[in-house]
């Protein structure tokens, strides 16, 4: 869980350093789809595992790795021009208050129905975009953070939640081994990122990388490898052996990993009005992502 922590919440450290290198938005989008794409590609082989086949689901799997991959990675990295990388982890940190947003809109969220739950969410739900605000202080005229960037940040957070609703509906049940779909997953999301690239800087291995120096192109390399490619297995792993509610408090992890990783290796500040930001959107993760136990009925014994 440590590992997995320390590799996932140091992407955005990874992606702020390319952005300073010389790598453009584009180029680490793309660059990140496709080494992880490529370990996961090498680990599905050696684990003897086949990619999907047939047209209709790999149609699924390019609109999973449009909103789960293409979209957040480029979002993301367009955000972290103008913010530094642990506001970046905090913002991304409110993936499950979009999730429970847009699954009141649609009314798909289970426990809407339910007296017990919905109002603690609710206030998660109003607790974790507060925590938002308060770090964004857009009512300062100097000290806050970029407008535009923050919005892309949020708007990657959101495209996660949208995936994984998808996700949950076209992709679960298709009878496709975890590891070769994820690949399939990266494969896509790399092809569609590489659409872009005449608009955003071209990638020519051949004449170079657009001012790209040797510093730019290790850190996407250590996001797309071991961010990417082994968080995704290392996720698994994680579900399989502590199951999803153990997996699922790394979350909580990610933005203390990028705070302090941004504070300590490129000397992004730390105010008080960012930390304490920090533990309101954790508090409102928590309740919104909070399940109650269901109350033990104790039968009577009668004569």
């Amino acid at each position: 869980m440590s590992v997995l922590a320390l590799f996932w919440g140091s992407g955005f450290l990874w992606i702020r350093i390319a952005l300073q290198h010389g790598l453009t938005p584009v180029q680490i989008t793309v660059l990140r789809a496709a080494l992880g794409a490529a370990v996961l590609l090498l680990l599905a082989c050696s684990a003897r595992q086949r990619l999907p086949r047939g047209g209709a689901l790999w149609r699924r799997l390019a609109v999973a790795a449009f909103f789960c991959n293409a979209l957040p990675f480029l979002l993301t990295a367009y955000g972290e021009r103008s913010v530094g990388s642990g506001a970046a982890g905090v913002l991304h940190a409110t993936t499950p208050l979009w999730s429970l947003l847009i699954g009141l809109a649609l009314g798909t969220d289970r426990t809407a129905g339910t007296d017990r739950t919905t109002p603690l969410r609710l206030i998660g739900l109003l607790l974790g975009f507060a925590g938002v605000l308060l770090i964004l202080a857009p009512w300062r005229e100097s000290g806050g953070i970029s407008t535009p960037g923050a919005l892309a940040l949020l708007g990657a957070a959101a495209s996660y939640a949208v995936a994984f609703a998808y996700m949950a509906r076209a992709l679960a049940g298709t009878g496709t081994a975890p590891l070769a779909l994820s690949a399939a997953q990266l494969t896509a999301a790399a092809g569609l990122s590489a659409v872009a690239l005449p608009a955003g800087g071209p990638l020519n291995p051949f004449s170079g990388f657009s001012g790209a120096d040797p510093v730019g192109l290790a850190a996407v390399t250590v996001l797309g490898v071991a961010c990417t490619g082994l968080t995704f297995h290392l996720n698994y792993r994680l579900i399989a052996t502590e199951g999803p509610t153990g997996a699922a408090t790394v979350g909580y992890l990610l933005p203390v990993v990028s705070t302090v990783l941004g504070a300590l290796v490129l000397g992004e500040r730390l105010t008080v009005r960012a930390v304490a930001g920090t533990a309101v959107v954790l508090a409102g993760v928590f309740l919104v992502k909070h399940r109650p136990k269901p109350r033990t009925v104790v039968p009577l014994l009668t004569d």
